[in-house]
Parts: structure tokens; C-alpha cells; sequence
């Protein structure tokens, strides 16, 4: 699945990703895959799964797609996220 990150609480190692009109879907530290935390408005891909009734994010990987946010145009030269 791809989705926009909503939320990252740095601080608290965890985070919440868009899901429409649904519940957002949790997403911590742990599962990310080639970053140490996410930005708001960065795009990833994720496996969701269900964990004591909520959704929850696994193997979550940055999405290589051009930023929404900026009209399709990446006007920064380093990829979305924190790349380390």
C-alpha cells in the first residue's frame, strides 16, 4: 500500500499514516525499513496489518514518487524523509 505520513512524534518514536476516510493507521520506529523517522507529507509504502484492533504499518520504505505537496516539482536535492 502507499500512503501520505500525517503524523511523526520524533520524541516518541512512533507516527500515523493517512488512510482516507478511515482510521489512521499507526506506525512506529521499529518498522521502518531505510530511514530512522518520517516527515509529514512524505509518501511511503507499507504492508497494514491489524494489531488488538487498529491498523499498524510494517516493512514501512520511502516512496521514490515526486512530492504532491509541491506541485509534482522537488525543489530540494535530497529525497523525501530522513534518509541515514
Amino acid at each position: 500500500m502507499q500512503t501520505v505520513v500525517k503524523k511523526w512524534f520524533r520524541d516518541k518514536e512512533y507516527g500515523f499514516l493517512e488512510n482516507g476516510s478511515g482510521p489512521d493507521i499507526m506506525v512506529r520506529k521499529a518498522d521502518l525499513l531505510n530511514c530512522q523517522f518520517l516527515r509529514i507529507g512524505v509518501t511511503v509504502e507499507f504492508e497494514c496489518h491489524v494489531d488488538k484492533s487498529k491498523l499498524v504499518a510494517k516493512n514501512v520504505k520511502l516512496s521514490h514518487q515526486k512530492n504532491q505537496q509541491n506541485g509534482g516539482r522537488n525543489t530540494k536535492q535530497n529525497p523525501f524523509g530522513v534518509m541515514t
